[in-house]
């Protein structure tokens, strides 16, 4: 009767022996496997939906080649949802390292660090222009695709105003698929912020009642100049010309109010044809910005250049001459304009 009992308590012990170096086995291959290097190159990137489960994800790597075996997509999935890792996850687009592991890869996608891509608004353009290069971006998710002006003022939570001059040129930073809406949000709180900023530290005795009327001079002030250092002294003369009753006589602004009208030069024609946005034909500053304009400008905005220049013509080199009186203006015209060629730049 005691030699059966022995038998059994052999076969058991072996199989116990068995079992355990079975797992000993599969643990030190779990191990190895989650700590190999993933078959991925330079700039791969992956992407976690909301919701999707990490399951989901590895199989749609592998399919990719973006794992060396089944055995180790598995060890992946088993190892997150034992460690409770699985439940972390967070939705968003993910770059990947070269030689990045299993391991590594579950790290990533906890992390929250997604990938960031960029957009840049630049200063001088239209709102229809970045209205444009925000609706082509693969990375936004659009939203308002037929809508006008207004509705996208509406969309942001800024019904009644005009798009134009509203939003702050940079270059923005943001995840796959953020909304139009979002991004527009964004880069119209960055322009408020900006502006409040300036408004606050403004020079003394200027004549904007409000950080709208200085925006706007802002708008010409970008459209006219190139030159940095000439800013502050256009907004003087703008500034200047309105102290005095003189109209603007900007031929950014009558550009903006031609509209599509614009054949890519201005014509005497478009200086009499009277539009919102004339400064030849109207007083005071056009009703709305014509441009997107930067830091430098809206500075420049409020804090013009005390001198006494009423008048200034593009020299074609980028720089403008500026003068005091009309007949000095008339000179710098026939010298830079009419006949260049006969006074060459030294």
């Amino acid at each position: 009767m005691t030699r059966p009992k022995k038998k059994k308590k052999s076969r058991f012990g072996l199989l116990l022996t068995l079992l355990l170096g079975v797992l000993v086995g599969l643990g030190a291959d779990a191990w190895m496997q989650l700590n190999a290097p993933l078959p991925v190159g330079s700039g791969t990137t992956v992407e976690l939906e909301v919701r999707q489960r990490l399951s989901s994800l590895s199989r749609q790597m592998e399919e990719r080649g973006l794992f060396d075996s089944e055995r180790q997509r598995l060890y992946l999935v088993l190892y997150a949802r034992l460690h409770g890792e699985a439940a972390q996850l967070k939705a968003g687009e993910y770059a990947l390292e070269p030689g990045v592991s299993p391991l590594g890869l579950l790290t990533v996608l906890t992390s929250g660090k997604t990938v960031l891509h960029e957009l840049r608004l630049v200063e001088g353009w239209r709102f229809a222009q970045a209205w444009k290069l925000i609706q082509s971006d693969p990375n936004i998710s659009h939203t308002l695709a037929d809508a006008d002006n207004a509705a996208i003022m509406q969309a942001i939570g800024k019904p009644g105003i005009d798009p134009e001059g509203r939003f702050f040129p940079s270059t923005y930073r943001f995840p796959k698929k953020t909304t139009d809406v979002s991004f527009l949000r964004n880069a119209y709180a960055e322009m408020d912020k900006v502006l409040a900023a300036e408004w606050a530290a403004r020079a003394p005795n200027l004549l904007y009642a409000t950080p709208a009327q200085a925006l706007i001079m802002a708008t010409l002030v970008e459209k006219e100049s190139a030159v940095a250092s000439e800013r502050p002294v256009i907004a003087g003369v703008f500034l200047r010309r309105l102290q005095t009753g003189m109209r603007l006589q900007t031929d950014p602004a009558v550009i903006y109010g031609l509209g599509d009208a614009y054949d890519g030069n201005i014509h005497s024609e478009d200086l009499r044809t009277d539009t919102p946005y004339n400064t030849y034909t109207r007083d005071g500053m056009p009703p709305t910005p014509i441009c997107l304009p930067g830091r430098e400008a809206i500075h420049a905005a409020l804090h013009p250049d005390d001198g006494a220049a009423l008048y200034f013509v593009a020299k074609g080199d980028g720089t403008h001459q500026f003068s005091s009186t009309l007949e000095e203006h008339n000179a710098a015209v026939m010298r830079y304009q009419i006949k260049p060629h006969l006074h060459p730049s030294p």
